[in-house]
């Protein structure tokens, strides 16, 4: 074996652990998944685990980071391909759609990690926070393109939109709960932009 794939190998293991944990944890929860499963499943030692992850937590701190990276380039992809702000809200919004309607969906992964990390001065807390702060400040800046007085208003209604139908997604009716969801955020769209026409035309 060459130098290079001995450091490849590390990577590779990480990479393994971290798509095992993405899954695992997202379908069953995080407590309830013990690091001796993880490592079975990624078919890792204990040793390599723990090269990686010096403890569980960390694996999870992980775990919230890809998925972060996962939404951000879904909404960034969004907010890039429909220069009217307007058309970039509805695109985030029907990836959203899409998402409560796909397989295996278990809601929002942050929401379900924040039930079990309660604690406001816990890493993995102070995660979930950071990344819903950024979700907030992403729509809060698209809305105020669409009506600045009523920006933050109209972002945090978003966001409550998208917590109420990513847990809606996983009790009733999927296509139902998306296409609620949707017509909501149309409608909270139409309002916003109806006043920015009103107070344009004054």
């Amino acid at each position: 074996m060459t130098p290079s794939e001995t450091e490849a190998r590390p990577s590779e293991a990480r990479q393994r652990l971290l798509t095992t944990a993405t899954r695992i944890f997202y379908a069953e929860g995080i407590h309830s998944v013990g690091v001796d499963r993880l490592i079975a499943e990624a078919k890792v030692t204990r040793a390599t685990f723990y090269r990686h992850f010096p403890g569980k937590e960390d694996l999870v701190l992980s775990y919230l980071r890809e998925v972060h990276t996962m939404e951000r380039t879904t909404v960034e992809a969004a907010i890039a391909g429909n220069p009217k702000p307007v058309d970039a809200l509805l695109a985030i919004a029907r990836s959203i759609a899409q998402g409560i309607q796909s397989p295996g969906f278990r809601g929002c992964a942050f929401l379900n990690a924040a039930a079990e990390y309660p604690t406001t001065d816990q890493p993995v807390h102070q995660e979930i926070i950071a990344h819903r702060q950024w979700f907030l400040d992403t729509l809060t800046a698209m809305m105020a393109q669409v009506h600045r007085g009523t920006a933050d208003a109209a972002a945090r209604h978003f966001v409550m939109l998208r917590d109420g139908a990513m847990a809606a997604g996983c009790l009733f009716d999927p296509a139902l709960v998306a296409e609620t969801f949707l017509r909501g955020i149309e409608g909270l769209l139409r309002i916003n932009a109806e006043r920015r026409s009103s107070e344009s035309a004054r």
